[in-house]
């Protein structure tokens, strides 16, 4: 059923690409560019699975249960056209980190401690996510825009947990303290649309945003985003809301990772 369904989302995603373009739309033979950078403050969420000695269980950990503190994060965009064809790229880095003590938010291949035990945690993670895509724009209204969009993501990231447990868990278990990594480094392919429409006679205030789906070396990847902008002489400055959900393969030491939180941006076109 999860495979039916996936399917479907990108059939219905490919179907929409091929939409004919409305009568509305216009070309235009000079280039156009946007960039936009923001800062975002995502909450972090997850599971994770970090192996063991060879022969021992992993060591499994619910990523929100453990972080708070965001060390680091950029989020930024640039976006070229040409008439209606145009392409864009989309970044974002990451870094976020925090530690627990005596907590019980760990399981042992799959299992609560034992009774009594607890452990001193520290857990980071490391991120890039970074998408490319074509993009052709099927309306072009005074106050409405909408592009579909073909393309590629690549998720890069890498958790380090450092653990102390208060008690000894036996041969076939984790030893009492120890330091562990995990990496991975997945492409999929992502079909979505975008677009902003404006909110007022003036068209000063617009409303942003974006949808993308796409599956390949992971399970399902899918993000949306949306909010509302003002337009200056000089840009825009844009308030929005970004979730992004991974869901990787059976067997990856990472089996999903969620990102969701308000950005703020500041946009220039030229």
């Amino acid at each position: 059923m999860k495979r039916i369904f996936k399917a479907g989302v990108v059939s219905l995603g490919l179907v929409s690409a091929l939409v004919p373009v409305s009568a509305s739309a216009q070309s235009s033979d000079r280039w156009e560019f946007g960039a936009v950078v923001y800062g975002w403050l995502p909450t972090i969420g997850g599971k994770t699975a970090f192996p063991a000695a060879t022969g021992g269980s992993d060591i499994n950990i619910n990523v929100d249960t453990i972080l708070d503190n965001l060390k680091f994060t950029f989020m930024g965009s640039f976006e070229a056209r040409k008439g209606q064809w145009g392409a864009f790229t989309d970044l974002i880095y990451l870094n976020v980190g925090d530690s627990k003590s005596q907590t019980r938010d760990v399981n042992i291949g799959g299992l609560p401690l034992p009774g009594g035990v607890t452990a001193d945690v520290d857990l980071d993670v490391k991120a890039t996510i970074w998408t490319i895509a074509g993009e052709y724009r099927v309306a072009t209204q005074p106050a409405a825009q909408v592009d579909v969009l073909a393309g590629a993501r690549l998720a890069d990231i890498k958790q380090t947990l450092g653990w102390n447990f208060s008690a000894d868990l036996g041969p076939f278990n984790p030893s009492r303290s120890g330091n562990k990594e995990v990496n991975i480094s997945k492409w999929d392919a992502i079909i979505g649309a975008k677009g902003r429409f404006a909110i007022s006679e003036s068209r000063e205030w617009f409303v942003p945003w974006y949808v993308d789906v796409g599956t390949g070396q992971t399970d399902l990847t899918w993000q949306a985003i949306g909010g509302v902008g003002y337009s200056y002489k000089w840009g825009e400055l844009i308030a929005v809301w970004r979730y992004m959900d991974y869901k990787f393969k059976s067997g990856s030491p990472i089996e999903k990772l969620t990102l969701n939180g308000p950005a703020l941006g500041v946009a220039f076109r030229w």
